[in-house]
């Protein structure tokens, strides 16, 4: 075969490094967005955040007024300078307005004793584990040197719940021989233990845990019935099985609610308390507010970055007549960014304000008005792609009167109705979810009940998926919910 050239034109699909950044951006939520801005700031002397005092101007007189007409379109302010992104001309966002995503609320600093304001560094500061709890305690006690000594070993074998994992024989193997401790040794020093606070620590079980917390409580027939119970019926209870409980304590339905509401009372893992638990803070991309009797959505301020070109850079680098082509680069990787942000928070507006319109009546009555809505739906009202919107929607959040939501939270699947239409997912949810908290404790509702009072309410909804929706919510079978 003799060699030849061809020719042949084709058309391929290039990811220019300004497209590659803004998908980048679009997909990272605002607690990392503003992590990869730090590093740009820092790496690129061409670009700065604006002066707070610039800021805060900006933050003043994006305030309406009373009379003034709400506007939520996302446009640059005016007169601003060139290559800063400035965020839309909107109501002030107020720091009550800053959501806590495990609380749902906000959380600032507190107050010592003197009434003096504590940031989150000192609140953690003064924070105790349980291991210093109880290490306070030893010191307290008139303990001789050995067994403080061991109790001391204990309370490192303990585990965050206030548990002792390892067996006592375990414990002991792992002890020196020359040392000669013998096991009575170790069980005087686990008693020592367990009545140090909070009561319950040292425990082996959680049958063991219970029964420490009672033995501190008054004597009573109740404390009696109780103890009682959880040394020899606490599967029954757990069970449910009041029945057989009551046959087997010869108690009466009053006397056992009684030690019943006792027991519920204490705490199964009393180490818990104890551990450090790190708060999750969402600053919410969107605030969704009824602004004249209509649902307006609006990028909230204090999320929206203002960056600006450096000016004494940029005016130096345009007065030379060989531009450095770092520098140049630079600029250009600047004037990328910041046009980048503006148009990230560009598209989730859009995106935003889309679900608003289409959810209108779960921002008037809640989740059991949500409607049925697809990543299509809204793609196809915005000329986008259903990718683009996934990313717009995963880790941004949407703060409302109901609370704070992340966006995709609005989108559902839908079940079929009697009258041909449809209902979303999570208005059905709703609906499982206040069918149980009106049920009869004493004779709660099964998944089948529930499938046939949805059913009578035109919503055809499967025994099975009824338990699907139930399970989603936490929310225990029906032999679990039964009480006395």
């Amino acid at each position: 075969m003799k060699p030849a050239l061809q020719l042949k034109l084709s058309q391929q699909l290039a990811m220019t490094p300004q497209l590659q950044q803004a998908i980048k951006l679009l997909q990272l939520s605002t607690v990392e967005m503003q992590q990869e801005l730090e590093r740009y700031l820092l790496e690129n002397p061409m670009l700065e955040r604006e002066d707070d005092e610039d800021a805060e101007r900006g933050r003043l007189s994006a305030a309406p007024r009373d009379d003034e007409e709400y506007s939520a379109a996302s446009e640059g302010a005016p007169g601003g300078d060139e290559g800063v992104a400035e965020a839309p001309e909107l109501p002030a966002f107020d720091e009550d307005d800053r959501w806590s995503a495990d609380a749902g609320t906000y959380s600032g600093g507190g107050r010592d004793e003197e009434g003096d304001e504590m940031d989150a560094q000192d609140l953690h500061a003064a924070h105790h584990s349980l291991r210093d709890h109880l290490e306070w305690q030893l010191g307290m006690t008139t303990l001789s040197e050995r067994d403080r000594t061991l109790v001391h070993y204990l309370i490192d074998a303990l585990d965050e719940n206030g548990y002792l994992a390892m067996p006592l024989e375990e414990l002991l193997e792992a002890l020196p021989d020359e040392l000669g401790v013998e096991p009575e040794d170790l069980d005087i020093a686990l008693r020592h233990l367990q009545h140090f606070d909070p009561a319950g620590v040292g425990a082996r079980s959680p049958r063991e845990c219970l029964d420490l917390q009672l033995q501190t409580m008054p004597k009573d027939p109740r404390c009696a019935l109780a103890r009682q119970i959880v040394s020899s019926h606490l599967e029954l209870l757990a069970a449910r099985d009041y029945s057989k409980i009551m046959r087997l304590t010869a108690c009466g339905e009053d006397d056992l609610r009684a030690a019943q509401a006792l027991i519920t009372s204490l705490d199964p893992h009393p180490g818990a308390r104890f551990a450090v638990v790190e708060t999750r803070y969402i600053i919410p991309d969107v605030i969704v507010k009824k602004l004249r009797g209509k649902w307006t959505a609006y990028i909230n301020p204090d999320a929206f970055p203002r960056l600006r070109v450096n000016r004494l850079y940029a005016e130096i680098l345009s007065r030379q007549r060989r531009g450095n082509g770092n520098l140049s680069g630079q600029l250009q990787e600047a004037r990328w960014l910041i046009k980048n942000v503006q148009q990230r928070f560009e598209t989730i507006l859009r995106v935003a304000e889309v679900i608003v319109e289409r959810q209108r009546q779960f921002f008037e009555h809640g989740a059991v008005a949500m409607r049925p809505m697809v990543l299509r739906e809204v793609a196809e009202v915005l000329g986008l792609h259903e990718s683009t919107i996934s990313r717009v929607t995963s880790q941004k959040y949407m703060a409302t009167p109901r609370g704070i939501f992340e966006l995709k939270y609005f989108f559902c699947s839908h079940v079929a109705t009697d009258s041909g239409g449809a209902c979303a997912a999570t208005a059905i949810r709703c609906l499982i979810k206040q069918l149980i908290a009106a049920e009869d404790h004493k004779n709660p509702l099964s998944d089948s009940q529930i499938s046939e009072i949805l059913g009578q309410q035109g919503i055809v909804v499967a025994r099975r998926t009824v338990a699907k929706y139930r399970e989603m919510q936490g929310i225990p079978p029906v032999k679990l919910r039964k009480s006395l």
